[in-house]
């Protein structure tokens, strides 16, 4: 489609030379305005790519005009032109939005190449939106953003076995969207109006664990002032979400395998069992046929939760959805941020689509807020994340920065690429949870105070992030 231009000016003359000059050398359809009002009410009538606006004309001014413009949130490209002498309020217009400014008289030239930069980004944004309306028409299916082949095979599993009430035990590596993917499951099943439970097991110790999961009767243990019921009760008519299920020890492992087989649970101090009506989910990142062959984990068990496999593929495996991830995730945050939805430019996104992504969809995730957080323009470009994406691409290579692994010896070359990882990967968590430590130990499955004490040995201090 030809891009549309519209011209404000209240000189005539140097209208019809612009529409005249520009539409052959652009190859774009140009339309014109002699005032701000007129201009304001064709851009409420029809979609422009871009609108090149003088700044002095009599009524509304190119100023007001810009201002009317942004409320409109169109992302419409606006170009400022401005008397040689009048800098000062071009660049106020810079910082109200405009996104650049130049000075007559211009050389004709310049003003093509300009041009033609403004409507590139008007490109990417009209792309942006483009892939951001149709990824809200497939947020029906749960917030689960993917249309590449291996993703579209999930979506049909999910369906097919949401349909039914078989335990499902669902695998993936860190950052493949794990819960997303079991509370889909839920809201397509016909529990879906019954409670949706989740347990992160590895983040509640076993002497705390047993007594959530199964409740506990009035006198079971010292604080146990009251009967308290458990959440597979509370989960009753729904789902109990067991997420991490590799990290629980071989007694609640035998617990949680009666509890599956004979749908019935015995609250701790208690001598009755109570019938229990609820679907099991699980979901792990962990290897459970080798923990099983280690004698890490029960057979009997894993082949209770294994009835239905679900496999998630990690993000190197689905490279075509990261374009609609990174458009999703910008319209995701950049409200919070206090930033318009920023596009991204080709030579960035075609770094994104090489990166090893070693923490899948969280880390992509991570790398958009810095984004937002860095661009200095109206676009993020490489070197808005070249710190991070250089660090990212040393770590996943196992190449310190700055050091050639040969001059180490070997105990301080891994040190130093444990380092990097760690100040990458944490740095991320904390990026996504605002420097809440908790909450990021619970993302990565690890205890709050084992993730405290990498953070101790890395030297990662959360208070820039919880600032930021």
């Amino acid at each position: 489609m030809r891009h549309r231009i519209l011209i404000v000016d209240d000189e005539t003359d140097m209208l019809r030379l612009l529409k005249r000059s520009l539409e052959p050398d652009l190859g774009c359809t140009v339309e014109t305005a002699s005032t701000g009002e007129e201009a304001f009410s064709m851009i409420q009538a029809k979609r422009y790519d871009l609108v090149l606006s003088d700044m002095k004309m009599p009524g509304m001014g190119g100023a007001e005009l810009l201002r009317q413009i942004r409320a409109l949130k169109q992302g419409i490209t606006v170009i400022m032109m401005t008397a040689y002498g009048s800098i000062d309020s071009a660049v106020e217009a810079i910082r109200a939005g405009a996104y650049d400014f130049i000075a007559k008289p211009f050389d004709h030239d310049t003003l093509v190449f300009r041009l033609k930069k403004a409507l590139e980004r008007s490109r990417l944004i009209s792309e942006n939106i483009r892939l951001h309306n149709a990824f809200r028409e497939k947020e029906t299916f749960h917030n689960i953003v993917g249309t590449s082949s291996a993703m579209q095979k999930v979506f049909e599993t999910i369906r097919m076995v949401a349909r039914t009430d078989m335990t499902v035990l669902v695998t993936g590596e860190s950052g493949t969207g794990k819960e997303l993917t079991c509370r889909a499951i839920h809201a397509q099943s016909e529990r879906k109006n019954g409670p949706f439970i989740t347990v992160n097991c590895p983040t509640v110790p076993e002497q705390i664990l047993e007594s959530e999961l199964f409740g506990y009767k009035k006198g079971a243990f010292t604080q146990a002032s009251s009967d308290r019921q458990g959440l597979f009760q509370a989960a009753s008519g729904g789902t109990l979400f067991l997420d991490e299920i590799g990290e629980i020890s071989p007694a609640i492992q035998s617990k949680l395998l009666r509890a599956i087989q004979e749908k019935e649970i015995k609250p701790l101090g208690g001598t009755k069992s109570i019938p229990v009506d609820v679907r099991i989910i699980a979901a792990t990142n962990k290897d459970l046929a080798k923990a099983m062959s280690d004698g890490e984990f029960r057979q009997d068990l894993y082949y209770r939760l294994n009835v239905f496999p679900l496999r998630l593929p990690p993000l190197r495996e689905r490279r075509e959805d990261i374009p609609a991830l990174v458009n999703h995730f910008i319209h995701k945050h950049a409200g919070t941020m206090g930033r318009d939805p920023l596009p991204v430019s080709d030579e960035l996104m075609a770094f994104l689509m090489e990166l090893p992504f070693l923490g899948n969809i969280r880390e992509l995730e991570s790398l958009v807020m810095k984004g937002l957080l860095f661009a200095k323009g109206e676009m993020m470009e490489p070197e808005d994340l070249k710190e991070v994406l250089s660090t990212i691409s040393q770590v996943a290579s196992g190449v310190p920065p700055d050091s050639n692994l040969m001059d180490l010896s070997y105990k301080e070359a891994k040190e130093h690429c444990l380092k990097e990882f760690n100040d990458v990967y944490v740095g991320a968590l904390l990026e996504e949870t605002s420097g809440n430590v908790a909450q990021a130990a619970r993302l990565c499955g690890m205890e709050r105070q084992a993730l405290q004490q990498v953070m101790k040995r890395y030297g990662i201090d959360p208070e820039p992030y919880r600032k930021r």
